[in-house]
């Protein structure tokens, strides 16, 4: 059964609340397509009060359709979508942001905007993430594309802050998980 709403609020606050923007943490929900970012950032955003942002959304228009060719961005693409990342999770209002971050370079490009950010690395089994590409619709990222993701995908290293969750749990378990965890950081 996934934990309510106001419970995952409860944990994170302690007080049943939103919090400000001051004092909730700059999060990165990453790991490969099809992980489940969306849905888990979401459900994080939701808990602690905070506004969501799919990085999907700030790719340019040329790594969309390069992406929707069935063709792997390079470093060189994703450096301009990374700065606009950067930027957004930079902000006043501390986002929730869905984004790959997938090699250590990119998360370390997010922390330079962002010092204090932490990694929600969502991970699976490729048969599980496979099973999931194939299963989306509407998405511009073929599922074809998730090996070339699997190939760069660098984990977290120790001294990333950060925690990694395994998707083979509904939704709500994994952003509970992941609530706690930010939680008891934050003691």
């Amino acid at each position: 059964m996934a934990p309510s709403t106001t419970g995952e609020r409860s944990a994170m606050t302690g007080r049943g609340g939103r919090e400000d923007a001051s004092s909730r943490p700059r999060v990165v929900v990453m790991g490969v397509s099809a992980s489940g970012k969306t849905s888990v950032a979401a459900r994080i955003a939701e808990a602690i009060g905070a506004r969501f942002v799919d990085a999907d959304d700030l790719h340019p228009a040329p790594n969309v359709a390069k992406m929707a060719a069935g063709t792997p961005l390079d470093d060189d693409d994703r450096w301009p979508w990374l700065d606009a990342v950067a930027v957004t999770l930079a902000g006043d209002d501390a986002p929730v942001v869905a984004c790959s971050a997938l090699k250590r370079s990119y998360r370390d490009r997010l922390r330079t905007a962002a010092p204090e950010v932490v990694f929600v690395h969502l991970t699976g089994s490729p048969q599980l993430l496979t099973a999931r590409a194939t299963g989306r619709e509407g998405h511009f990222m073929p599922p074809a594309l998730l090996r070339s993701q699997l190939d760069i995908l660098q984990p977290l290293e120790p001294d990333e802050a950060g925690i990694e969750i395994a998707i083979d749990a509904p939704v709500g378990e994994i952003a509970q998980t992941a609530l706690e965890w930010m939680d008891a950081r934050a003691r």
